[in-house]
């Protein structure tokens, strides 16, 4: 047996110490900068899993959340939450970059150079010597450059270029007024009214009738034909439906907390106290139908 001591016990290798997060940029400097930083430490090898573990596709939900949560603060008029929701949808845009740049197709800094430019360069009557009078020779000006840029473009129908995922009133109402910048419109707003009573008599028929299909059928055009009004009365079909909606749910909460009051709820009253108690909601805002 050898005398020699043995040898003293190791000594255990301490945890890597985190890395901290970006420091706060000093007064002045660049948040954007800051912004892109972090995504780059969640998206490292030792950063976020969940973050690691995002797509492209994953991330539609979420660039559709938020900017739904954007159009919500807009409503409520409240800047704070706008800040926020704001802020929440300029970070799926830097994540989606990311994500391209780590295949090597750009970053979000070419994304930015790239939309500057395009301003630039539509705007020559701000950033050249072009002069327009009013915003409609503005606009269309712009529309004008364009097409200019998109002539090189293969272009199968002037109806190319509505993207498909969006939702159907809104994608309804750019089918119009593609159609309409090419002559296929109703000449004014009467005749499309005309054409609204034709599409509602035709819906009512095919609804009574029993046949679902058919139905169906009508009420999308009962819809398409709406949307053409809201474009001759340039207004957003699908803004208008959704603020109606909220009404909605402002109303019908108010019935709700009313009818708990008394100790009920909305499957415990009639559909006369309901009706009195919206009817009521309505006086409390001083106007809606």
């Amino acid at each position: 047996m050898s005398d020699a001591a043995p040898p003293p016990p190791a000594t255990p290798t301490p945890p890597p110490s985190p890395v901290p997060a970006p420091a706060p940029p000093p007064a002045g400097a660049d948040a954007f900068a800051r912004l892109v930083e972090v995504m780059r430490r969640l998206r490292a090898p030792d950063g976020c899993p969940w973050d690691r573990q995002q797509t492209h596709d994953s991330l539609k939900r979420y660039l559709l959340e938020e900017t739904y949560e954007v159009l919500e603060a807009l409503d409520e008029g409240n800047p704070e939450l706008l800040r926020e929701e704001l802020g929440d949808l300029l970070f799926q845009v830097v994540f989606l970059s990311r994500l391209s740049e780590e295949r090597g197709e750009f970053t979000v800094h070419d994304a930015a150079a790239g939309i500057a430019e395009k301003l630039i360069r539509r705007h020559p009557w701000v950033f050249g010597d072009t002069r327009v009078g009013n915003a409609e020779e503005a606009k269309a000006t712009w529309e004008t450059l364009k097409a200019k840029e998109r002539q090189g473009k293969k272009k199968d129908s002037v109806l190319d270029g509505i993207p498909k995922e969006l939702p159907a009133l809104a994608k309804a109402l750019r089918l119009s007024q593609k159609a309409a910048k090419v002559g296929f419109d109703w000449p004014n707003l009467d005749a499309v009214l005309e054409k609204l009573d034709e599409e509602m008599q035709e819906f009512e028929e095919a609804a009574r009738s029993g046949d679902r299909e058919h139905a169906r059928e009508e009420l999308g055009d009962l819809f398409f034909v709406m949307a053409n009004i809201a474009r001759k009365l340039e207004l957003d079909p699908e803004d208008a439906l959704r603020l109606t909606n909220e009404t909605f749910i402002r109303r019908f909460k108010h019935v709700e907390r009313r009818l708990r009051e008394g100790g009920k709820g909305p499957e415990d009253a009639g559909l006369e106290e309901m009706e009195r108690l919206w009817e009521e909601a309505k006086e409390r805002e001083g106007k809606g139908p």
